[in-house]
This record gives structure tokens, sequence and C-alpha cells, in this order.
């Protein structure tokens, strides 16, 4: 298994940055990227943390993959993060 971070955004200075991030991370499910991952991985999570850049939040999805799904999601979408 590996993990991969499948997409990342940055968030303005809101308050609650739970809300804020709920669109943008449905509309990434709407993607062939996003809709793959839907399938494939077990179980998808995110991450809000502070924005090194600014004074935001950075928003990343990530999840576990098994080889063949990681290798197939670098080949295809050309990023595998390791953490």
């Amino acid at each position: 298994m590996r993990r991969v971070t499948f997409h990342s955004f940055t968030l303005g200075d809101v308050d609650d940055p739970d809300i804020y991030a709920a669109q943008p991370i449905y509309e990434w499910q709407q993607t062939e990227q996003g809709k793959w991952v839907m399938e494939h991985c077990a179980d998808p999570q995110y991450t809000i943390g502070p924005d090194g850049a600014s004074w935001g939040h950075r928003v990343r999805l990530y999840g576990e993959l098994d080889d063949s799904d990681a290798t197939f999601w670098q080949l295809k979408w050309g990023q595998v993060e390791k953490h």
C-alpha cells in the first residue's frame, strides 16, 4: 500500500475552513480523477493546515492505494508523493 496525495488546493483566511473546503472537494470528486479515486481508494481523507505561502489554509486529499493502483495513478496523472 502506498499513500498518495490526490489533490491539494488553497483556501483564503476563512473562519471555518471545513465548510469552505466542501464545495471544491465535491467539484473535484466529479472529475475523472475524483471518480477514479472514489472507486479505487477504500478510505479517501483530507487534511486542512496552514499554507506556508499565504495567510490561508492548504487542503490536501490523500489515501492509500495498492501498488498496482498507485502505479496506474502515477502513469495516468504523473504524481505520487511519498509521505
